[in-house]
């Protein structure tokens, strides 16, 4: 049983954010520090807990309640529903991490029928009439919604159409007696849609209140919050009950927020709204016009001077940018929430390194107050949506970024087009890889089918392409050339615009604004523009402080020697699969057609000096650091012409009376090779056993490649890596051919031979393979496919919704790394494989390298290396340091 389900604000502190929420905390912290906060309590997420799992409140939350409300009412002098002389209270929700999805604030709880005659007396004056009528209303409009679920429509049109009558442009030309009218009206509309009568009984009005922030913690828009931010979704949320404050008692009351710093852009100064004669949703809901501070000043000086005197209070006490609401009550100041206030990616980098210069923090706290996410943002780049046209269609933002080009439908058009000078899109109704050059020659790629995990999307935040996926009204036809959408036709050679944040397409050229920060990455320049001294200033601390080091992804020249630029300490995986594309699919299809040993050596030896060419640049762009060079992993027949295809040119040609010649023997060498399950079937290892001197061609190439580079000057430091071994007799089977390679070539510098760990019983013989391996690397999306079963191109549309729908997943276990499942594994195989060869490098290769969350676990682990496509180098860096200086720069190892 929980002990204590209540706290007055004296009674708490910020550090109890779990218990009391940060609203709770933070009310509390203000106390202590004797800032002027209303009185009252907190109700913990304990009690909320306990109320999700069982149905009903804990049995002895109505008698602490009781007991806090007593202390509340002898504080302020005053009974809740007395009739004479009443005491409100707001009842607002309060989690631990600020949640926009939950309950909306509850004012002036307690007023009724009876009471509203004594709120007036009590304020007073001409206006108390008027000032007691429009609490009243308020209060019926913010309980209706949210707590009984009543339109927020219905209330908004029975205000607008008081307005109407009375010839009113706005709430405060309505005089008490038309405000009077509105509540009777309001209560109409409230009991039309709830059911019942607005509740006349305060208590009630607080115990229904309360229990309806209990139940907003699993409300739809909160569970798509949580889902969005990876918030676990067992906090449960506080609820503060907290006395009335008005600011809406004359011209000399209002309400506010202000900022310590601007949140756009983290300049210092003075920043924020203010309403007078408002209470506090006023301020965001744009009834009407806020001013400025500057303005609330020359309004009310010693208010603005008591605010300014807060501000800095608060600031230098959380040694950050403080997001403070507050309320001027006849010329009062009370402060009614605080937190280290939320801010663009910009600013978090500006504002960190500000607070370094002011000597406020360190330079390690200021590389854990800002994420990978927050970096990977200023990378790409956005459209100027200062007149942001309609759009043309919405589907899935994939991979970030803003591209702009002639719609193309078939790869090699855009391949075409792009060598022309051209900017193109490539539309699709889904990717495969066939399209790799055209996405490599693409701007960007939308497609109507697929999710953030889908071919397109992983291919191109690979490469740093921007990516629209799953816009599903668009009805692609790549035989006539053109997609139709809601009636309207873009045909190819048609300009769009797509945006990879927010997944939204646009009819014609949208304005693109550079990222300073990728320029920086790209020259090495620093300058003089603010954030990107930041950047620089606090990604080059990370890379002090971290134990990881960050490799890229490179299958080209270009892309190994970018990743070298943004950082990149050497690659980690280069997928020679994707260097037998284009013109050298027929020499592949050579070597699948070949009848004899001689047909087939003659494909393997027209396909060498191909792939030391290759290798050759890899190794100069990569001169002095390690470069891991895969073997051949996809089923072969995937460079293959479809089975379907394949099937109707043949029975064309035999209608014509025509000799299919080659493609008949390519028909029949798909028929054979075709697998139920590719991905479980004949790849990786398993094609460097079955299909004589394959992998042999490949590490003479290596072999060759590096020695006339070294030979050239250069330092080359080849790693060749053996896919989907399972079993150590596959690594030494083909290590003894590699090695047997090796010594034939001269000048062959010293090369590394391991495997990549993809298939759980590798992880879990891990041990044994270590005997033969010279490193490991975690092929993660395998391991993620093959430990949980799921095909990585067909799960995401078909259930992973309903997964997350239902919690049982956080996240896509294809973004950030299971910890529990695939982590284990990991964690075994790491342990195991260095008790039996310490010296043993261990690194990883998958999409999770790259993902600021996973980043950490590697960490964790002890992984010597995390490898990610080139644009998320900068990102693994900085969550690299990030994770050492959380645990001391300690790891596992």
């Amino acid at each position: 049983m929980v002990e204590k389900l209540v706290y007055d604000f004296a009674e708490g502190n910020k550090d109890l954010n779990d218990l009391l929420g940060g609203k709770g905390a933070n009310l509390a912290e203000m106390t202590n520090l004797g800032l002027p906060v209303p009185p009252g309590f907190t109700i913990t997420t304990d009690a909320c807990r306990v109320y999700l799992d069982t149905g009903s409140q804990p049995p002895e939350l109505a008698a602490e309640i009781d007991e806090h409300l007593l202390k509340l009412e002898g504080t302020m002098g005053r009974q809740l529903g007395d009739p004479a002389d009443p005491l409100l209270v707001s009842v607002r929700s309060g989690a631990k991490f600020s949640m926009p999805g939950m309950m909306e604030t509850v004012l002036n709880v307690g007023l009724t029928d009876e009471s509203v005659h004594g709120l007036a007396a009590q304020a007073g004056g001409d206006g108390g009439e008027r000032f007691a009528w429009d609490s009243y209303r308020r209060l019926i409009q913010m309980f209706g919604r949210t707590v009984c679920d009543v339109p927020a429509e219905a209330f908004e049109e029975a205000l607008d159409e008081a307005k109407r009558a009375k010839n009113a442009e706005s709430d405060l030309d309505l005089d008490a007696g038309d405000l009077r009218g509105l509540v009777a009206t309001f209560k109409d509309v409230f009991a039309r849609h709830a059911g019942r009568d607005f509740p006349q009984e305060p208590r009630e009005q607080l115990d229904l209140a309360i229990r309806a922030v209990f139940d907003s913690w699993n409300a739809e828009r909160a569970v798509l919050y949580r889902r969005q931010e990876r918030i676990p979704s067992d906090l449960g949320t506080a609820v503060n009950v907290v006395a009335m404050v008005f600011g809406n008692l004359g011209s000399d009351s209002g309400t506010g927020v202000a900022f310590t710093r601007d949140p756009a852009s983290g300049r210092q100064g003075v920043y924020g709204d203010y309403l007078a004669n408002a209470q506090g949703e006023d301020v965001v809901a744009g009834i009407r016009n806020t001013v400025s501070l500057d303005e609330l000043e020359q309004l009310d000086k010693a208010s603005f001077d008591s605010l300014m005197r807060a501000m800095e209070t608060l600031e230098g006490h959380y040694r950050d940018l403080c997001d403070i609401e507050f309320t001027i009550e006849r010329g009062k100041l009370w402060l009614l929430q605080t937190r280290v206030g939320k801010r663009t990616a910009a600013a978090a980098f500006i504002i960190a390194s500000q607070l370094v210069d002011e000597g406020v923090i360190s330079l390690d706290e200021a590389v854990r107050r800002v994420t990978g996410d927050q970096l990977a943002q200023l990378m790409f780049p956005t459209f100027d949506l200062s007149d942001e046209p309609e759009r043309l269609a919405q589907g899935i933002g994939a991979s970030p970024g803003a591209a702009v080009g002639k719609v193309v439908f078939a790869s090699a058009r855009a391949v075409e087009l792009a060598g022309a000078g051209e900017r193109v899109i490539l539309v699709r109704r889904e990717t495969n890889p066939d399209d790799l050059p055209g996405i490599i020659a693409s701007r960007g790629i939308l497609t109507s089918r697929g999710g953030k995990t889908s071919h397109a999307a992983v291919v191109a935040r690979g490469m740093g392409k921007t990516c629209v996926c799953g816009a599903d009204a668009l009805d692609v036809n790549v035989a006539s050339g053109q997609f139709t959408v809601d009636g309207t036709t873009v045909s190819e050679g048609d300009v769009i615009s797509i945006d990879g944040t927010t997944g939204r397409v646009y009819p014609g050229e949208m304005p693109v604004q550079d990222s300073a920060v990728v320029r920086y990455f790209e020259t090495g320049e620093v300058g003089d523009d603010a954030l990107v001294v930041a950047v620089h200033r606090l990604l080059s601390h990370a890379d002090e402080r971290r134990v990881l080091k960050v490799r890229a992804n490179a299958d080209t020249p270009e892309d190994a020697a970018r990743a070298r630029r943004f950082g990149a300490q050497g690659i980690g995986l280069c997928r020679t699969e994707h260097m037998f594309l284009g013109e050298r699919r027929e020499l592949v299809e050579s070597l699948i057609l070949a009848d004899t040993d001689t047909d087939r050596q003659l494909a393997l030896d027209a396909l060498l000096p191909l792939q030391r060419k290759d290798f050759e640049g890899l190794f100069t762009a990569m001169a002095g650091l390690p470069v891991t060079i895969r073997l051949i992993d996809p089923p072969l027949h995937e460079f293959l012409p479809s089975l379907e295809d394949l099937s109707v040119r043949v029975a064309l040609a035999e209608e014509r009376g025509e000799d299919p010649g080659r493609d008949r023997r390519l028909l029949a060498a798909v028929r054979r090779m075709h697998e139920e399950n590719p991905m479980l079937g004949l790849r990786g290892v398993r094609l460097g056993l079955v299909i004589p001197g394959l992998f042999a061609m490949q590490v003479r190439a290596i072999a060759e490649a590096a020695a006339s580079v070294g030979l050239a000057g250069e330092d080359p430091h080849p790693e060749v890596m053996v896919p989907l071994v399972g079993a150590v007799q596959e690594l030494e089977t083909v290590k003894a051919e590699a090695l047997t390679v090796l010594d034939e070539v001269d000048n062959t510098p010293h090369t590394l031979i391991g495997t990549m760990i993809e298939v759980p019983r590798a992880a879990l013989t891990a041990a044994q393979i270590a005997q033969a391996a010279e490193f490991f690397s975690f092929g993660t999306n395998d391991l993620t496919q093959m430990g949980w079963g799921f095909s990585r191109d067909d799960v995401e549309g078909s259930f992973f919704s309903r997964y997350l729908d239902l919690g049982i997943f956080r996240v896509s276990p294809f973004e950030s790394i299971d910890r529990d499942g695939v982590g284990r594994l990991i964690t075994i195989a790491v342990s195991e494989s260095r008790a039996i060869r310490p010296d043993l490098k261990i690194g990883v290769c998958g999409e999770h390298g790259g993902d600021p969350d996973s980043v950490h676990f590697f960490h964790e682990v002890g992984l010597d290396y995390v490898s990610c496509s080139p644009f998320r180098v900068p990102v693994a860096r900085l969550e690299a340091g990030r994770a050492a200086i959380e645990t001391g720069g300690s790891d596992s190892r």
